[in-house]
């Protein structure tokens, strides 16, 4: 009986698990890795078609996104999750194959021209549509075998609609072991959805880590600050755009803004239009209403009862078509738009920042995590220019972050639902930035007296003896290719030309305004021409 990481250890995307146990060999969800790779992976140690089963923690595409690519290797067996989590996999693994086929043919053509070999999508529609027949729907507490020995629940995590943490129990030649395996751990008192549930008990604990080290601000009043924002943004004769992730968060700024419209907390732009520019998030917004009873909180549920839609309002458009979303910017009046990517990687929100990333009277409001080397945490850190279609386009527009929008517990949160475990033999700590997981480890170790570690990929655990047999060392991704010595030696006199640039740069201060201002405009030549 052994568990193996394979992703998201000391990163905080692309989660996946591998266990054996009872003579099966299973996943612990199979995620794709968004923005930067700071680590190396480990392969899965079998065969796709040799993985008997999958357990899936929620649909969010970095721990499901790579089971269409499963489904091609060869596998066949089912995959587990919540009733709400399969309805929400038909859709998010269809929008997923379609970027990865638009992406490879756009990437191909590009190839084409340079006479180089076409591109090929990660997996295909195809593949998802696959997949997406393996999914077997659980109700939240309800145990189910997988397999023989073993018995798994899927408890509310509070992170998403169907979300879930997973008690995974497990018996083998008389031995009996039971993991609590955290999935991503919500915040609390979020909008529409309930509160984490905590778990009783467990020998191993598999724990998320995303906040591990920081504890959220969160505005006293969200629909007051949000409504603050809009009635600025309106009043300077722009509109609100909001990249924002097309399943969860999307429908929590629906909420948001309906109570903002019944409570007429912006003024003077009465019945302002809100767009929601997504195909991906009209879909969720139909599951979200569909799943209510068994997944919206109390206050949601009364808005229901009164027969009320609580994430619909007068003066919202869910447009569907490419012509419908080219329409939005040319609609003159100061509107609130909100469309997907979150993190602005892809899909329509980008053609909306085209537009309107340049103006001033614009503003462009995060609201969740942006990782690293994604357009949104560019957008976040300052960035004055960005790429957008092959163009430079200036950002002149107010960049804001709404505080503690967040659909990841804090430390505090994660602390919480840890100390409400009993029983704890060891804590594995996960889905965290190296800073991040280090941290939530030792804190765990100070404030539980637990025993805690933070595994990289690779590292695997006898479940039995309890026993570290492999403990994996970090393999940093490697930042240059070693296709020979000339091509190293050709990398290592670009990073001294670009150290000796970032030396003139710093001791600029002070230079002629003139001269300064003819040194910016040739970095930006030089990185227009590159593509950078």
């Amino acid at each position: 009986m052994k568990i193996i990481f394979i992703g998201a250890t000391h990163e905080v995307t692309g989660s996946c698990t591998y266990l054996e146990a009872c003579g099966k060999k299973f996943l612990v969800d199979f995620g794709m890795q968004q923005g930067e790779d700071m680590f190396e992976n480990v392969q899965i140690p079998v065969a796709p078609g040799d993985i008997d089963f999958v357990l899936l923690t929620h649909a969010h595409i970095d721990h499901s996104g790579l089971l269409p690519l499963l489904y091609a290797g060869g596998f066949a067996g089912e995959i587990h999750a919540t009733d709400a989590t399969a309805n929400l996999c038909s859709v998010m693994l269809r929008d997923s194959a379609h970027i990865q086929e638009f992406e490879a043919e756009w990437r191909s053509r590009k190839a084409k021209r340079r006479g180089e070999a076409d591109y090929e999508p990660l997996y295909t529609m195809d593949d998802a549509l696959g997949a997406i027949e393996l999914f077997i729907p659980h109700r939240y507490e309800e145990e189910f075998e997988a397999a023989p020995g073993i018995s798994v629940t899927f408890r509310d995590a509070g992170h998403l609609l169907g979300s879930a943490s997973i008690i995974l129990k497990m018996t083998e030649n008389g031995e009996t072991r039971t993991i609590a395996f955290s999935g991503d751990i919500g915040n609390t008192d979020q909008p529409l959805i309930r509160d984490p549930q905590y778990i009783e008990s467990a020998d191993y604990v598999v724990m998320e880590s995303t906040y591990g080290s920081r504890v959220h601000t969160r505005p006293t009043d969200y629909v007051t600050a949000l409504a603050g924002v809009i009635q600025q943004t309106f009043d300077r004769g722009g509109s609100l755009i909001i990249p924002s992730f097309a399943v969860g968060r999307t429908q929590e700024m629906l909420y948001f803004i309906r109570k903002i419209k019944d409570d007429g907390l912006v003024r003077g732009h009465d019945g302002f239009p809100v767009y929601v520019d997504s195909p991906l998030a009209n879909e969720a917004t139909n599951i979200f209403i569909s799943n209510r009873e068994s997944c919206y909180d109390e206050e949601a549920l009364s808005y229901v009862r009164r027969g009320i839609n609580p994430i619909a309002f007068e003066g919202l458009i869910r447009t569907v078509s490419s012509d419908d979303s080219r329409a939005i910017n040319s609609d003159s009046r100061p509107k609130v738009i909100i469309s997907a990517s979150g993190m602005c990687e892809a899909g329509r929100i980008k053609h909306h920042l085209k537009h309107n990333l340049w103006r001033r009277e614009n503003t462009v409001m995060f609201v969740g995590y942006q990782a690293r080397n994604t357009l949104g945490r560019s957008l976040v850190e300052g960035a004055k220019r960005v790429k957008l279609f092959g163009e430079t386009v200036s950002v002149s527009a107010q960049i804001l972050q709404l505080p503690g929008v967040s659909g990841h517990a804090d430390v505090n949160g994660l602390m919480a639902w840890a100390r409400a475990v009993g029983g704890v033999k060891k804590y594995f700590v996960i889905h965290g930035d190296a800073p991040s997981a280090d941290s939530f480890t030792q804190k765990l170790r100070e404030e539980l007296d637990a025993d805690a570690y933070a595994p990289y990929s690779g590292a695997e655990f006898d479940l039995i003896s309890g026993k570290l047999t492999v403990d994996a060392e970090p393999v940093p991704i490697a930042k240059k290719r070693s296709f020979g010595g000339n091509v190293s030696l050709t990398y290592s006199e670009l990073i001294s030309a670009a150290d000796r640039l970032s030396r003139m740069v710093s001791q600029s201060d002070g230079r002629a305004n003139a001269d300064m201002r003819k040194l910016t405009e040739a970095i930006n030549r030089l990185c227009d021409d590159w593509e950078i």
